[in-house]
Parts: structure tokens; sequence; C-alpha cells
């Protein structure tokens, strides 16, 4: 059950991803090669494999990621406060090295969950793949490598709200709406993220969109348990 799940012990997480180039043309002959093979395999009507590049964001194969927000949740008296941090950087080995020492030093015992929306089909096999790609070693929370199904630490707001309907898709965004969970209007969504690193070159900005997502889910899990969400003045960056 959700209620039993101790919530200082959930790292809530989100991430941002990008293109690994600006441009299809910059790409090496190799990996346009097989990015081509992919962009016809998801093509429609007239599209092209340049065109479809300022998707390639979300294959770790053909992406990386820019930006990890996370949030944990305190407990003082009864009052929950929710504290956010962001890892961002135009060096994705950095990025990961960092978040991966929060995790080793923090999230490294039986107890310890992470959680995120739709997070086990992209935001930890992602981490992951591009953990590989780096050369870096994947944290005990992250790595299934030999675990049954019930060791593994993740939770999926996304599978909570399927109740075993595996052909059922519902965004974060849809969730917040019927569950009245107040978010901010912001300037930017997930389908502008490429455009804003990549021409705009502004990664706080994208690290400010992150962070709300991570403020929505952690909100959208509280409402799963049947409890109040946190107010604002308790939300910490």
């Amino acid at each position: 059950m959700l209620q039993k799940i101790n919530l200082e012990k959930i790292l809530f997480l989100d991430i941002e991803t990008v293109a690994q180039s600006s441009d299809f043309s910059q790409l090496n002959d190799d990996i346009k090669a097989h990015w081509e093979r992919k962009a016809n395999f998801i093509a429609k009507d007239d599209e092209t494999p340049e065109s479809l590049y300022e998707r390639a964001g979300i294959y770790a194969e053909f992406g990386k990621i820019v930006c990890i927000s996370v949030g944990f949740i305190n407990i003082e008296n009864g009052i929950k406060s929710l504290r956010l941090k962001s890892y961002y950087n135009d060096n994705e080995q950095k990025l990961l090295t960092d978040f991966f020492e929060l995790l080793n030093n923090h999230y490294n015992n039986r107890d310890s969950l992470l959680c995120a929306h739709n997070g086990k089909e992209f935001d930890f096999p992602y981490i992951g793949r591009r953990a590989l790609i780096n050369g870096i070693n994947i944290p005990e929370i992250l790595d299934l490598a030999g675990k049954k199904p019930w060791e593994v630490a993740h939770l999926d707001t996304l599978q909570l709200w399927k109740f075993g309907d595996y052909k059922h898709y519902t965004s974060l965004s849809l969730l917040t709406s019927i569950f009245n969970i107040p978010t901010p209007k912001d300037d930017i969504d997930g389908s502008m993220v490429n455009q804003v690193y990549w021409k705009d070159k502004d990664l706080e900005r994208i690290a400010n969109y992150c962070q709300k997502d991570v403020v929505a889910l952690t909100q959208l899990f509280l409402k799963f348990r049947n409890e109040t969400i946190i107010a604002q003045e308790n939300i910490i960056t």
C-alpha cells in the first residue's frame, strides 16, 4: 500500500533530454545512417530524417540528458515541505556524476525509492543507458541486473494510475488537471526543450521547467495516497 511507504525515503525526479547535436548535418556519417533508419521507421507523411531530428532527444542512443531535477519531502511537526534541486550541465558526464553522488550517498539503502512519471519506461532506463555510454558506474538503486521485480526500488505514477492497463497512457499534465493540482503556467513545454537548449542556450530556463514537473509529480503522489498536497510556501528551491 502506498500509505505504508515512508515519504521521506522517496526521491522524486524528472529529466530533460535533447538531441546530441544542434542539427542533423553535424552528425558523423555512421550516426546519420542509423538515425535515417530510425526516422524512416517513425516518419509520417512527408517527414524527413532532418525534420525529425529535433525529436532525437527522446532516444538515449541519439540524445543526451541536460537536466535532472529532484525533490524530497521533509516532515516536521506534521507539516510537509518539499526541497528541490536541479543538476544541469552541457557536460552530461559531469551532470550524471554529480547526480550519482547524491544517490550513492543518500539513497543507497533498502528503504530508498525513486519516483518519476513514466519513469520505468523513460527516465530510469534513459539515465542508465547514458551512464554506460559515458563510462560511469550505475548506482545500486538504478542497476536492475539480477534483481527480481519486487527488489526494484522504483515507483512510477503512470504505472500506478494504469492499474494494470498496459495500453493506457496518461500525461502528468492531464493528471494534475483532473486532480485539481495547481501548477504554474510555464512559457515552454517538453516539445520546446530541444530548441531552448540548442538555439536559446538557456539551461536555467529548462531547469526551472523541470523543477515544476517534479513539484507536480510529488503532489500527484500525495493525491494517490489521499493526502493533502504541499502548500506553496513550503516548497523550497
